[in-house]
């Protein structure tokens, strides 16, 4: 548990101000641009409601947040196509941010994309997550709330890695037992470890596998040792996440081609050219070093920018 989460919870306790158990600060969006017109879009709307309501009221945690903890995040569910009466198929864009210490920053904690969604739907049938019951009834939207629920704990589970060592991990856990109780079906997938090299299985199999421990010390290096000392000491806070880099290079030498890795670095592109712009040129060139290996796809950029 993060240390400031008691302080605060004592701290509103005695001056009698309330404080909120909801751990998320969420926005869901449904998107339904590429579905038929004949279909009532009110439905998506409904489902969009429900969604917000699960996301945001349901207590994911034993621990208080104040309201200036909660985790802003953002779903955005793009319905691809009807599969049949009431069953979709859709992409989940997940965003997340954790505020940088003493600065008015947001920075990317999670910034993925879900190919695969595919969930049956009726509208205004209960839209609810109950972890005892992962699989929910035939007729439910079992794998819908099993997917958003497994995201919610993912989320929690980083947060709290950014702020103290492994501490995300009993987070990392109920994301595990959600994937191995997830609803099953010949449309469901994203859950099993045939179901490809890039999905929920892998991203929560790369964050609870002992052999890779390291990976919680990057994100708390990155962000606690890093991000969160630039206001304070910029030199010091450049060489950590140096210093964070080169632990996920030699973890990435050992263990080549692991979800994590890549799940880790989207969305921090201007973040680290920031960052690294303001170094020394021996820091310039250490970070175009690791960063042509561990983010190949904006190598250039990074190259561009930092020499």
């Amino acid at each position: 548990m993060r240390k400031k989460q008691f302080i605060f919870f004592f701290l509103f306790t005695a001056l009698g101000i309330s404080v909120s158990a909801q751990e998320l600060k969420a926005k869901v969006t449904v998107l339904a641009d590429r579905v038929n017109s004949t279909v009532d879009k009110k439905i998506f709307t409904t489902l969009q409601s429900q969604l917000n309501n699960l996301m945001n009221n349901r207590k994911w945690t034993s621990d208080a947040f104040g309201q200036q903890e909660k985790i802003e995040c953002s779903f955005i569910l793009n319905i691809e196509s009807i599969v049949e009466t009431n069953l979709y198929k859709a992409s989940l864009t997940i965003q997340a941010a954790r505020p940088v210490y003493n600065a008015s920053y947001q920075a990317a904690l999670v910034n993925y994309i879900d190919p695969e969604v595919t969930f049956r739907y009726i509208e205004f049938q209960p839209v609810e997550f109950n972890e005892n019951r992962v699989q929910g009834t035939e007729a439910g939207a079992a794998n819908l709330t099993a997917v958003f629920a497994y995201y919610a704990y993912m989320l929690i589970g980083l947060d709290y890695d950014s702020f103290s060592p492994k501490s995300g991990d009993v987070y990392f856990r109920k994301a595990q037992h959600i994937v191995n109780n997830a609803p099953e079906g010949r449309n469901v997938s994203g859950w099993k470890v045939f179901d490809g090299l890039r999905n929920r299985y892998w991203l929560n199999e790369n964050l609870t596998n002992s052999r890779y421990n390291v990976i919680h010390d990057v994100v708390y290096t990155y962000y606690r040792s890093g991000l969160d000392k630039l206001v304070e000491n910029e030199a010091e806070a450049r060489i950590n996440m140096l210093q964070a880099l080169e632990k996920l290079q030699s973890f990435n030498k050992e263990n080549p081609n692991t979800m994590i890795l890549q799940f880790f670095m989207q969305g921090k592109v201007q973040e680290l050219i920031g960052i690294f712009k303001k170094g020394s040129p021996l820091e310039k060139e250490k970070a175009i070093a690791l960063l042509n290996v561990l983010d190949v796809v904006n190598a250039n950029q990074y190259k561009q920018e930092l020499q």
